[in-house]
């Protein structure tokens, strides 16, 4: 099978501990983009989180995507045409904020184009995405009414126990309209229904006139799954979860150790 389009998850699967890209993965990035093949970095983070390592990997001029919020939003870096685009719920987004309020020691944030929005108090849960994504906190006194603009996920920070309480009191909610899990043990997820990694990557790969079957799919998360299962290539990193390992196709090296490089050399080089 030739495979024409490469999937990245970015923590733990393109990026190395320093949350760095080493200059040989870079260069057979740039490399196969040349030759003609698609990347899509494909993340929970939202687009500015994603934007600078889309602006090293040169996406924009080669036409490569960057599909944020774990497939909420896709966007073609060459055009900045949106291709696709889900949000939360309007009449949602009061009610999320008010069952996670009612839990001590948890904050609910969602993003702007530039900022963190914190609606409860900003916690080291929350310095860690604002480390992540290169965005800063914002602190706002009244959440609901400060979000008057779409959004395409809440992430709710806190010690995972409570999390998991967080998680059983949404779901039972929510249950039929948006969809609530852990990608981290202190980060619950809460995005549209139907948000994973493959449904979005479906669309894609349908907007361009290609198929599963010449992608490969690289991750080691739980919020990687999916896209795995899904691709014609399904590949889990050395450092991937368990189950991630299970059901891939293929156990590359770890995000240490050049992995997605390693992936390259075996199955994209023509």
């Amino acid at each position: 099978m030739k495979y024409e389009m490469l999937v990245l998850d970015l923590d733990g699967t393109l990026t190395n501990s320093q949350k760095k890209i080493t200059p040989p993965t870079k260069q057979a990035l740039l490399e196969i983009q040349e030759a003609g093949k698609k990347v899509v970095l494909a993340s929970g983070r939202p687009t500015p989180g994603i934007t600078p390592l889309a602006e090293m990997l040169d996406l924009a001029k080669y036409g490569s995507y960057i599909l944020a919020f774990n497939g909420a939003r896709i966007i073609n870096c060459r055009t900045g045409q949106i291709v696709y685009d889900k949000t939360v719920p309007t009449n949602a987004i009061p009610e999320v904020y008010n069952i996670v309020k009612e839990f001590q020691n948890v904050d609910v944030i969602t993003y702007t184009d530039k900022e963190i929005i914190s609606g409860i108090k900003a916690n080291k849960y929350d310095e860690i995405e604002a480390m992540i994504t290169g965005m800063p906190i914002v602190e706002v006194e009244n959440f609901v009414e400060y979000i008057d603009f779409p959004i395409n996920k809440f992430l709710v920070t806190g010690e995972p126990s409570i999390l998991d309480e967080v998680a059983k009191v949404l779901k039972k909610r929510f249950n039929s309209f948006l969809n609530v899990y852990k990608s981290q043990p202190f980060f619950l997820e809460v995005v549209p229904q139907n948000i994973d990694k493959a449904n979005s990557l479906q669309k894609l790969l349908n907007s361009i006139g290609l198929s599963a079957d010449q992608m490969i799919c690289c991750g080691d998360g739980m919020n990687d799954l999916s896209m795995i299962e899904y691709a014609g290539l399904g590949v889990a990193m050395e450092n991937a979860e368990p189950l991630v390992k299970e059901k891939a196709d293929f156990i590359t090296k770890s995000n240490d150790d050049d992995g997605v490089l390693y992936v390259i050399n075996q199955f994209m080089r023509d």
